[in-house]
């Protein structure tokens, strides 16, 4: 009875760090297969959070979330000091060419004038851009880092949340196909709302 008991323990013993590893395994292809750029938000298919913060350009101009609303949009959070944030505003300054409305929230900066600095050597194309100094703004809405965009629709609920640079892949594939989608909603309710008049 001793030795059953003590194989068993044995047993046991080897079993253990096997199957450790192939927990480990279990949760590392899972990761390998997830896309990063895709983070859940609480905040999906819900109203913009409530934020007061100051226009980079004139910190006398006070904005609310109420800027977020009437009009599906794009809410890009960028900052002088990321790097990703460069290399995405080329694709910006081109999506808004193109008529796509995007707010910008500067977020972090350490001083505003890096930040104008920026918007007047790589253009603005931004419709209105918020000065998010102390990042609080960010925050309520789940910002992990920048670059982040989120799609808002008219009535000002989050439709999506993208994390990293919004390029022409990431256009065609994601965000372009549901701003259009919003857009088009937009128009016909627009439409609507002027028949009925």
């Amino acid at each position: 009875m001793a030795q059953s008991s003590s194989k068993r323990w044995r047993l046991t013993v080897l079993l253990l760090p096997l199957i450790a590893f192939l927990l480990l395994v279990v949760f590392l292809l899972r990761g390998l297969f997830s896309d990063p750029t895709e983070l859940s938000s609480a905040l999906v298919g819900k109203p913009v959070p409530a934020f007061s913060v100051p226009d980079i350009y004139d910190t006398s101009v006070i904005y609310s979330e109420q800027v977020l609303k009437g009009r599906p949009l794009l809410l890009n959070v960028w900052a002088t000091w990321c790097p990703t944030c460069r290399a995405e505003h080329a694709y910006l300054n081109q999506l808004a060419a193109q008529g796509v409305y995007i707010v910008g929230l500067n977020y972090k900066d350490d001083s505003r004038s890096k930040a104008l600095n920026w918007l007047t050597t790589l253009g603005d194309p931004y419709q209105l851009n918020l000065f998010d100094a102390s990042g609080r703004v960010a925050i309520e809405f789940g910002v992990y880092g920048a670059p982040e965009t989120f799609v808002i629709d008219a009535q000002g609920r989050i439709r999506y949340r993208h994390v990293g640079d919004v390029n022409e892949r990431v256009w065609q594939q994601v965000l372009g196909p549901l701003y259009s989608e919003l857009m088009r909603e937009y128009e016909r309710s627009s439409q609507a709302d002027e028949e009925q008049q």
